[in-house]
C-alpha cells in the first residue's frame, strides 16, 4: 500500500524518525534507567520496539494499558503511575505472572491496591504539579502504612509536569531541582531503591530520578518540539485529504478535525499554511507566501500539538517509509 492509498484521517509514523527517537533515548537513559510511558502512544506494537532497546519497564496511566502489556508479553515490571480505587482487575495480571507496581498517595489507595491483589507499591509525592501525590512529609507514614498492609515499597514516585514545558532551559532545570529536593526528601522516610519520575520535557534537566518515565519522546508533538533541548524530531503526523478549496477566499479544508487531535495545546499545525481553525471533521487552512492553494483531493500531514490524546482517538497507525507503507499497528491500549 502507498501513502496516498490511506483512508483520511490516518495516523502516520515516519519509521526511520521513530527508529532514531528511540535510540537517542535509549543512548541518554539505557535499560531501566528509562520507563517509557505508554500514555503517549498506546500502541504494544511501539512499546516492543522500546523494549527491544532493553526498556523491559513501563509506565501505564490506565489498568487497560497495563492489561494489553501484559497479554503482548511485555508485563516483566509496569508502573500503574496513576491512582486507581478499584484494581480487582489487576489481581488476574499479577497471578498470570506479570509484574505489576501501582502508585499510592493516600490511605484509601493503599486499601485499594491490596484489595486487588497487587504485592508492590511506589509512594506518589506531589512535588510541585496541583495534582495527585501525598504531601512530602506524609509520604514516610504512608509507607509504613503499607508495609504494614503487606505491600513491598520499592521507593517513591514524583512527576514534575507542571515543568516540562518551562521553554527556558535553564530555569527548567532550576525549577526541576526544587521538585526533585521534594521527592529526595521524601525519599529518605520512604526507602526502597526507586525514584521514578519526569518526562520528555525533563530528560536532560532531570539528574535525580532513578528511572525516567518519558513517553511523547518517540512520536513528538508541536508543544515539545518547541523546546529548545528537545532534539527528537517529529515522527507522527495525521494524513488528511483537501475535501473542499475556496478559491476566492483563499483557504482549504481538510477532512480532520477536533475529533483527530488532542486540541488542549492548541491546533495543529501544517508547514507552510497557515491553520485557521478546527471544527468536528474538519481543519480549515491557506498556503503562506502566496503559494497555491491545494486541489481537492490532495494530501496534507498536520502536526498535533498534543500527541497523547490524538493517538487516543484513532484505532491504528500505519508505520511508513517514504511513500510506503510498511506495517499497521492497531492503538490496541485505548479505553480504560
Amino acid at each position: 500500500m502507498r501513502l496516498g492509498e490511506l483512508p483520511t484521517p490516518a495516523l502516520v509514523v515516519d519509521r526511520g524518525a521513530l527508529e532514531r527517537n528511540l535510540d537517542t533515548m535509549a543512548g541518554a537513559w539505557p535499560a531501566r534507567r528509562l520507563r517509557p510511558h505508554v500514555k503517549a502512544h498506546k500502541t504494544s506494537g511501539l512499546a516492543r520496539l522500546q523494549a527491544d532497546r532493553g526498556h523491559v519497564g513501563f509506565t501505564c496511566a490506565t489498568i487497560r494499558e497495563v492489561e494489553v502489556m501484559a497479554a503482548a508479553g511485555l508485563g516483566e515490571d509496569l508502573l500503574l503511575a496513576n491512582e486507581v480505587l478499584d484494581m480487582r482487575r489487576l489481581a488476574a495480571v499479577v497471578d498470570a505472572g506479570s509484574r505489576v507496581t501501582v502508585a499510592v498517595d493516600s490511605d484509601a489507595v493503599l486499601q485499594a491496591a491490596v484489595a486487588g491483589g497487587v504485592r508492590e507499591v511506589l509512594i506518589d509525592v506531589n512535588v510541585g504539579l496541583p495534582r495527585c501525590g501525598c504531601p512530602p512529609e506524609d509520604a514516610g507514614r504512608l509507607a509504613d502504612a503499607a508495609r504494614t498492609a503487606g505491600l513491598e515499597v520499592r521507593g517513591v514516585m514524583g512527576y514534575e509536569g507542571h515543568l516540562m514545558l518551562v521553554a527556558d532551559p535553564a530555569e527548567r532545570r532550576l525549577k526541576t531541582a526544587g521538585a526533585m529536593d521534594l521527592l529526595l526528601r521524601a525519599s529518605a522516610d520512604v526507602g526502597g531503591d526507586i525514584l521514578s519520575g519526569g518526562g520528555t520535557g525533563t530528560w536532560r534537566t532531570n539528574t535525580a530520578v532513578t528511572e525516567l518515565q518519558a513517553g511523547s519522546y518517540a512520536l513528538m508533538d508541536t508543544a515539545y518540539a518547541a523546546q529548545d533541548d528537545v532534539p527528537f524530531e517529529q515522527a507522527l503526523t495525521v494524513l488528511a485529504t483537501v475535501v473542499s478549496v475556496n478559491g476566492s477566499t483563499g483557504y482549504a479544508v481538510a477532512d480532520a478535525g477536533l475529533k483527530a487531535f488532542g486540541m488542549d495545546h492548541g491546533n495543529p499545525t501544517l508547514p507552510g499554511s497557515s491553520v485557521w481553525y478546527c471544527s468536528d471533521e474538519h481543519t480549515v487552512f491557506s498556503p503562506e507566501d502566496g503559494a497555491p492553494l491545494p486541489a481537492i483531493g490532495d494530501r496534507v500531514r498536520l502536526v498535533p500539538a498534543h500527541i497523547d490524546p490524538t493517538c487516543a482517538m484513532h484505532e491504528r497507525m500505519w508505520l511508513v517509509e517514504g511513500e510506503e507503507v510498511v506495517d499497521c499497528w492497531p492503538v490496541d491500549m485505548r479505553g480504560w
